[in-house]
């Protein structure tokens, strides 16, 4: 059976998604689609925790379907600006699971993680699959994956 490790970038899908299409993205149809005829290896949730009931009852929903959700605090900065992003958290784990893994699926338009695709498919011949809304995923992190999976109605919640 293929091992699969799976990450997420919870505020890019969240982000994405709303711009794209006003809707939120269907995490349970995305895990089956994923992980049909895998066995899952590692699978994480990387989001900002800004502490709110609503929050803690999506990760809740996250962790229900299979993933380990990672947070970290939300920071507002004085100028107003915020700050929270996983970039290089996801791409240290993305190394550490993914060399070990068949497959690593990446969900994130993130240009940032060409570099992880490339190594893990140049270092340790690792499949990439990278999910993102088409028209707000770089094409640099398309091009370095081995297959790209455009988020679209059937990957939204109604």
């Amino acid at each position: 059976m293929t091992n699969v490790t799976i990450l997420v970038d919870v505020q890019n899908v969240y982000y994405t998604t709303r711009q794209a299409f006003g809707r939120s993205f269907d995490y349970n149809t995305f895990w089956q689609q994923a992980t049909e005829g895998r066995n899952v290896v590692k699978a994480i949730a990387y989001a900002i925790d800004r502490g709110d009931e609503k929050q803690r009852q999506f990760q809740n929903i996250l962790r229900a379907i299979g993933f380990e959700v990672k947070l970290k605090p939300f920071i507002q900065r004085s100028d107003g600006s915020a700050k929270g992003d996983w970039d290089v958290g996801i791409a240290i784990d993305g190394i550490e699971h993914g060399k070990d893994s068949d497959v690593l699926v990446l969900l994130s338009g993130d240009g940032d993680f060409d570099i992880l695709a490339k190594t893990l498919r140049e270092k340790y011949q690792t499949r990439v699959e990278v999910y993102g809304v088409e028209s707000l995923t770089a094409q640099s992190l398309i091009n370095a994956a081995d297959d790209f999976t455009a988020v679209s109605n059937k990957l939204l919640l109604k």
